[in-house]
């Protein structure tokens, strides 16, 4: 297989990280906030009350679908309002949540496979989360990053896909977007013209890895972790053109 690939772009959740464990740490995080400074929230809205107000809120909001950190603010400000909490809370009670969400744990690979990526070819981040690229300590390996709630459409929209190739200044059939997602990440960046990496890691999966399940089209590459993909474009440096030199 043989095509250019002058600029990547990439997913963050469950591609350099895996989410689960963030997740449980928020809610961990939280609720014990919440047991200091709003009591009567914690025991209105323990760790599982809290959980089913978030989902009621984001499936009532679908208009913010591509804003996770409005959603959350939304879930907070809820279960503060009827408890009876001082409002004032909301900032803090966030700030908590965010400081959380930004503790990430990296695949055993990925973070030295984001370096030698980076060493040869221009990233731009691309994503529906709410990671922080600068408080996690990355943002020096991304010339771009687009956020869904900024860029005001999620994958698998083509747009936002579009708007980092535009931020590249290369054309989406010579950028390569990389991530876990079947349907956010492969199929929509197959259909919005890029090339597609597909990271499927068996230990996101019980120890097995996910079978693909269109006919229609298929990604471009697949790879087990994010070093094999380090691995691919050292040994078809052709392929692997930087825009400086293109």
């Amino acid at each position: 297989m043989s095509f250019p690939v002058r600029a990547i772009t990439l997913d963050l959740d469950d591609t350099l990280w895996p989410f689960a464990p963030i997740g449980v740490r928020i809610e961990r995080v939280l609720d014990d906030w919440l047991r200091e400074h709003s009591p009567a929230t914690a025991a209105m809205f323990p760790v599982e009350r809290m959980r089913a107000v978030r989902e009621e809120v984001f499936a009532a909001h679908p208009q913010h679908k591509h804003d996770l950190s409005i959603l959350r603010r939304m879930t907070l400000e809820r279960a503060l309002r009827e408890s009876g909490a001082d409002m004032a809370l909301l900032e803090p009670a966030y700030e908590t949540f965010y400081a959380a969400r930004n503790q990430v744990e990296y695949y055993p690979d990925s973070l030295d496979a984001l370096q030698r990526i980076a060493a040869r070819l221009p990233i731009a981040a691309v994503t529906n989360g709410n990671a922080d690229l600068q408080r996690i300590g990355l943002d020096h390996l991304f010339v771009h990053k687009i956020h869904s709630r900024v860029h005001g459409a999620a994958k698998p929209e083509a747009s936002i896909f579009h708007a980092a190739c535009d931020l590249l200044g290369v054309p989406p059939a010579e950028v390569l977007h990389v991530g876990d997602h079947i349907e956010m990440d492969v199929v929509g960046a197959v259909r919005a013209g890029l090339r597609s990496c597909w990271i499927n890691r068996p230990e996101d999966h019980d120890g097995h890895p996910q079978a693909w399940p269109h006919e229609a089209l298929r990604p471009d590459l697949e790879f087990d972790t994010l070093a094999a993909l380090a691995d691919w474009l050292d040994a078809h440096p052709s392929f692997a053109t930087e825009h400086a030199a293109a």
